[in-house]
Order: structure tokens, then C-alpha cells, then sequence
């Protein structure tokens, strides 16, 4: 029998003073129900799958050199692991708050695994590679909703600081995303069958952090829910915080700034500067990649201290960096300087890595206690509507050159920083502003 948190805690809002029911505490922690290491299966297990999800992005330009294919098809490849990720986060995440972390988390390994092996064997095929990369997808979603929560919820159990939780997911999310693509570009770049041997290390990670997460316990027992009907479960896909005002006014608008921002740094830029690379296109492409989520973990690391339950600074302070490293983006476009572009590359790691502690830490102080994986996933869902911004882009780029593009963005950036800034106090959980 697994060990879990027999029910929410009633606790109390630093903003108010005013309780409320959430799975986030904002005060003292409480007393420890877990060992402290609890989260690390989980937090392995989100990184593995991320690493998967993003392995294929350093490889764009070996697919067009080795396939042939299009940018408007290799960037549609790279969008294509959405379709698999917003069903799993919308449908796998509430359903999680009802039936348990553990049943729903663990098929994402084995689900990943054979998204890692269509991709391996299928380097040619655009089908293939498709179908491969909505299965990357699917894992991908369910490690994000699920998995987030679950190392909160542990995190929580364990004692550790409010902020944790948060931290410790996105995290272990943007770590495996750099790892991942890391890894990818110099195998590709180096290594002995460049178009397969990528993915045949993430299977056997896969593997290893699969069965090391069968271990950790279940934080929320489904037990008191095995009567419920299929009706019951459909309805508990609602998720009633979405319309909270914080979300929509705050986290809402910056929410597709976080994959955008990370999508332009690293599948945009070093396409239009790759044959500038000379002889390593495709490690450039890797350190393009590496440099955006590196900066992203390192300015994460220093998310709890921007972040406050009191105002949107986080989200502003995001949003301005945002902005920023698009206006570079449109200069380095204009000017095809490889400086220049990684520089890009650096602050829109920093705008991605920030805004995306910035959103679920919003995220995490809206969510009830029922509803905390399902808000989650909105959250992410939303954010990876930015994975568009590619394929977007190099279908108008027929019409519009990139540094024109780019500046439109900046200009919608700076609309959205506007935006959230008005809203700096504006519903705070637990208050009636």
C-alpha cells in the first residue's frame, strides 16, 4: 500500500491572512510525511522525458540535409509533439487530481521509449518522425502536468520550503531539455549513425528512470474516488481556477512567451544562421540550444528570489527580458552575426527560464487542492502554443523578411509586458483585489 496525504491542508495566505484550500502552503512548512528525496524519482523521470522531447531540436538541420526537407516541414516536425503534449496535459492532469499520480504518471517511460525508437528508425520518413515526435509528445505532457505536481506535493510532504516545488520541477524540466539537446548535437555531430545514436541513449535512460520511479509514494490515494462513474470523471476535466482572474490577466498573456521565446532562440536563429557555422552547423545548433536553457536554469535558480506572492514581478521582469532578446534576435537576423545570435539566444534563455518559474509559481498559488495538476496543465498547455511561432514564422517569411518579423514580435512583447504590469496587484489569491 502506498504512503499518501490522506487530505488537503486549510492554510493560510500571506497576501490575506485568509485561508483557503490549496496544495500550496505559503507559510511554514508542515510537518514532514516524506523522506526528503522523495521528489528526486519523479524530478528524474520529468527530466528523461523532457530530454526526449527535446533531442530532436538540435537535429533540424541534419533533417534538411539528410531528408530534404523543407523549413516549413522540419519546423512543423518540431511543432508536431504539441499535438501529443496539450491532450495529455488537459486530460491526463485533472485526471490525476482524482485517480492518482502513480497510474497516470508511469505509462509516460514506455510511451517516450517508442517515440525515442520510431524517431531512430524512421530518420527519412516524415511519418515516422511525425508520429515518433506526438509520442515524444504525449510522455512529454504527462511528466509536465503530472510530474509537476507530484514533486510539489512531495516536496510539501518532506518539509521543504514553499517555493520548492515549483522550483524543483521547472527545473528538472529545463535540465533535461538542455541535456537532451546537449547530448543530441554532439552525437549527431561526432558520433557514428548521427540520425539514431541520440535516441538510443534516451531509451536506455528511459528505461532506468522508469523503473526507479515505481518506488515513490502516492501523494494522492484514489481509494475514496473508485465509485466514481465515468460521468463523475468526465466533469472532473473541469478546471474551475482557469477563470480566475490572476490567470487570465497575469498568466494568460505571458504563459506563450515561454516556449516562444525558447522555440525563437533555438530553432529559428540557428536555422538562418547555420551556414554561417562552417563545417558544424549542427553543433552550432546544439549550442545555440544548450546556451538558451543554460541560461534559463541559471536565472531559474535565482526564481525565488524575483518571485513574490504579493505582485507580477517575476512575470514583468520576464516579459521585459523577453522583449529584449527579441529586439537582438532581429538584429542578429539582420546582420547574420553568430556573436550576436548566441548573445540573443542567452537572454531569451533567461526571459524562457524565468517566465516559466514565474507562471507556475502563479499557477501554483491560484490552484485548489483538487485542481492544482489540472491548472497546471493549462498552464503548460497554453505555454507550448509558442512551439507555433516557428513554423508561423517561416511560412511568412516567404512575404516578410525575419528581422521585420522579429520586430513585430517585439512590439506584441512589449504589448504584453504592458499588459501584466497593469495587473502587478490584480487578484491576488486570497484577496478581493
Amino acid at each position: 500500500m502506498s504512503v499518501g496525504i490522506e487530505s488537503p491542508a486549510t492554510i493560510s495566505s500571506p497576501a490575506a491572512g485568509a485561508p483557503v484550500s490549496g496544495a500550496l502552503t505559503t507559510g511554514a512548512p508542515g510537518p514532514a510525511r516524506f523522506d526528503p528525496r522523495a521528489w528526486w524519482p519523479v524530478a528524474a523521470s520529468v527530466m528523461a522525458i523532457a530530454w526526449g522531447g527535446n533531442e530532436f531540436t538540435p537535429l533540424l538541420v541534419l533533417y534538411r540535409s539528410l531528408a530534404g526537407f523543407s523549413p516549413v516541414v522540419v519546423d512543423g516536425l518540431l511543432a508536431a509533439y504539441v499535438l501529443g503534449i496539450v491532450p495529455a496535459l488537459l486530460i491526463g492532469g485533472p485526471l490525476s487530481d482524482v485517480l492518482g499520480r502513480r497510474r497516470l504518471l508511469l505509462p509516460a517511460a514506455p510511451i517516450s521509449f517508442a517515440g525515442s525508437l520510431l524517431l531512430a528508425v524512421g530518420s527519412e520518413s516524415a511519418l515516422a518522425i511525425g508520429i515518433g515526435r506526438v509520442l515524444c509528445g504525449i510522455a512529454l505532457g504527462l511528466v509536465m502536468a503530472i510530474g509537476s505536481a507530484w514533486v510539489k506535493e512531495l516536496s510539501d510532504g518532506a518539509g521543504a520550503p514553499p517555493a520548492a516545488g515549483a522550483r524543483r520541477a521547472a527545473l528538472s524540466l529545463t535540465a533535461g531539455f538542455l541535456l537532451g539537446a546537449g547530448a543530441a548535437a554532439v552525437l549527431a555531430q561526432w558520433a557514428p549513425w548521427p540520425a539514431h545514436t541520440a535516441y538510443l541513449l534516451h531509451m536506455a535512460i528511459t528505461v532506468i528512470t522508469g523503473v526507479w520511479l515505481i518506488q515513490v509514494p502516492e501523494t494522492r490515494p484514489a481509494s475514496v474516488h473508485e465509485r466514481l462513474s465515468a460521468r463523475d470523471l468526465l466533469s472532473r476535466l473541469r478546471v474551475p481556477s482557469a477563470a480566475h482572474r490572476r490567470f487570465l490577466r497575469v498568466v494568460l498573456p505571458v504563459a506563450p512567451w515561454v516556449f516562444g521565446a525558447a522555440g525563437t532562440a533555438y530553432a529559428i536563429l540557428p536555422s538562418l544562421l547555420s551556414t554561417h557555422a562552417g563545417r558544424y552547423p549542427i553543433a552550432f545548433a546544439g549550442l545555440m540550444t544548450v546556451v538558451t536553457l543554460g541560461c534559463g536554469v541559471g536565472i531559474q535558480a535565482l526564481g525565488r528570489r524575483i518571485d513574490t506572492h504579493r505582485s507580477a514581478r517575476a512575470s514583468v521582469i520576464a516579459m521585459a527580458i523577453i522583449a529584449v532578446g527579441v529586439v537582438m534576435a532581429a538584429l542578429a537576423a539582420a546582420v547574420l552575426s553568430l556573436a550576436l545570435g548566441i548573445a540573443a539566444a542567452a537572454v531569451l534563455g533567461c526571459g524562457y527560464g524565468l517566465a516559466l518559474v514565474a507562471g507556475l509559481s502563479e499557477v501554483q498559488r491560484i490552484a485548489g487542492a483538487e485542481d492544482l495538476a489540472g491548472l497546471t496543465a493549462v498552464f503548460y498547455s497554453i505555454a507550448y502554443l509558442g512551439f507555433f511561432v516557428p513554423i508561423v514564422l517561416a511560412a511568412l517569411s516567404s512575404w516578410v523578411s525575419y528581422p521585420l518579423l522579429f520586430t513585430a514580435g517585439a512590439v506584441i512583447a512589449l504589448g504584453t509586458l504592458i499588459e501584466v504590469l497593469c495587473a502587478w496587484r490584480a487578484h491576488l489569491p486570497g484577496t478581493h483585489a
